[in-house]
């Protein structure tokens, strides 16, 4: 099948990739130039694994391009996907301005019957917005689907490819069975293809990331009650978890939650809410407790040496807002190195992969170095913000040796608190007994 795919930014790129791998013919069209030239060459400007060697494999065959010519990738393909970005506003609420412009471009200049499938996390009701605004610019029949993403970043790849579940919005039978033809490659082994009506598909992408962040906050919440009780939240989540009715994942207590998703559907399904006259109580707890847990660890790192960071050295272990991720968007890094600049510190930072993503949004104000243990050199405490793989197991005699004082502030609870007390460190976790 022929399809098209508006917009090559995270989503837009992974699945017009995953598209091509499974043998279908696919443009990706961007209005940015030098992006669509970069493409072509094979480079990939975002990080996520196995994407680049996909990219350039399907690149080699023929199977996907990259162009800035709108009116001839609609009028090449049967499926055009809406992957183009959705921007919160100064309230929350998505911004629609990209969508609804690909929108009037499709209405312009389709020749024939297309299937506009909206993969762009939007408010319920943007489909119908899609379809009313296609349809003031042309009489040809064309049918619209909600299509949400459900991609985790470091793991997009395999959830494109072998997703747990796809979820279409239609209210056309027609298209239903277009779209399960569309998808067939990626549920051979049984996983579903769920058909709904459009606004329930809007919805669900909303409630996944909602319910995904209340479990985070939940969690967050009960390690600052364990801490004042006498109690170890990696006791409570091994004890909740075994639970079948709770489960094992997104129950990890830690310096909160960031990203692209997140952070930005919490507060649009709170927006919108409060459009149809309707409180999200639930939703403005979860982001107040997100927002209080993401400056948690700079707050102790401040109280801990006094309320004052004039000359000390604070090291940095982790900038993206998850491993295997160069995304910074909203991470609770951005929150605690400002946090810790305003106080005074010089702050030095490793991530393995997010520096450079870092340094667009921070600038030169603190100091980036090649390795973690580089970082620790005369620094007076380490803050570790993401659990990658390589900060797990490190060196501790070789931290406490180069470090000015033996202090350690872990976002992500990856060391045991008794043997950091054991060997000397100050430790403070989340919500966990010991070390302190």
């Amino acid at each position: 099948m022929k399809i098209s795919v508006f917009g090559t930014g995270y989503v837009g790129l992974v699945t017009g990739t995953c598209f091509a791998d499974t043998g279908h013919e696919v443009i990706c069209v961007d209005i940015d130039a030098e992006k669509i030239r970069l493409l072509s060459e094979g480079k990939c400007p975002i990080y996520e694994p196995g994407l680049e060697p996909m990219l350039q494999r399907n690149l080699e065959s023929g199977r996907i391009r990259f162009s800035g010519d709108a009116v001839a990738a609609i009028r090449e393909s049967l499926f055009i996907f809406i992957a183009v970005g959705t921007p919160p506003g100064e309230d929350g609420s998505a911004d629609l301005t990209h969508v609804l412009t690909v929108a009037r471009t499709i209405g312009a200049h389709m020749d024939a019957y297309k299937v506009i499938v909206v993969k762009s996390t939007v408010p319920v009701g943007t489909c119908d917005r899609v379809r009313a605004t296609i349809r003031e610019a042309t009489a040809i029949d064309f049918d619209v689907v909600s299509n949400p993403e459900f991609l985790k970043e470091g793991t997009a790849v395999d959830d494109c490819m072998m997703p747990e579940r796809i979820v279409v919005g239609t209210d056309n039978i027609r298209t239903a069975e277009l779209m399960k033809a569309l998808y067939a490659p990626f549920v051979r082994t049984g996983n579903p293809i769920l058909t709904m009506d459009i606004r329930s598909s809007e919805t669900t992408k909303y409630a996944a990331n909602a319910m995904l962040a209340t479990r985070i906050s939940f969690m967050n919440e009960f390690a600052n009650f364990c801490e004042r009780v006498g109690a170890d939240i990696e006791s409570v989540r091994t004890g909740i978890g075994s639970d079948t009715r709770i489960g094992k994942r997104f129950i990890f207590a830690g310096a909160g939650y960031g990203g692209s998703c997140f952070p930005k559907d919490v507060k649009a399904v709170i927006q919108m809410a409060r459009q149809a006259g309707f409180q999200m109580q639930v939703l403005e707890a979860v982001e107040a407790v997100n927002e209080r847990q993401k400056a948690l660890l700079a707050e102790r790192a401040v109280a801990f040496f006094g309320g004052d960071l004039a000359g000390r050295k604070i090291a940095i272990w982790g900038l993206s807002f998850k491993p295997k991720t160069d995304d910074v968007r909203e991470a609770p890094s951005l929150t605690v190195i400002r946090m810790l600049l305003a106080a005074g510190a010089e702050v030095v930072a490793h991530d393995p992969v997010a520096q450079d993503t870092a340094r667009a949004v921070l600038g030169d104000r603190i100091l980036y170095v090649h390795s973690n243990y580089e970082a620790l050199q005369d620094a007076d405490a380490l803050l570790l913000l993401t659990e990658w793989n390589e900060y797990r197991y490190p060196d501790f005699e070789r931290m406490k040796s180069l470090m000015r004082q033996p202090v350690i502030f872990d976002g992500r609870n990856l060391f045991n608190p008794m043997e950091l007390h054991q060997l000397g460190f100050h430790y403070q976790g989340i919500g966990r007994l010991g070390g302190m």
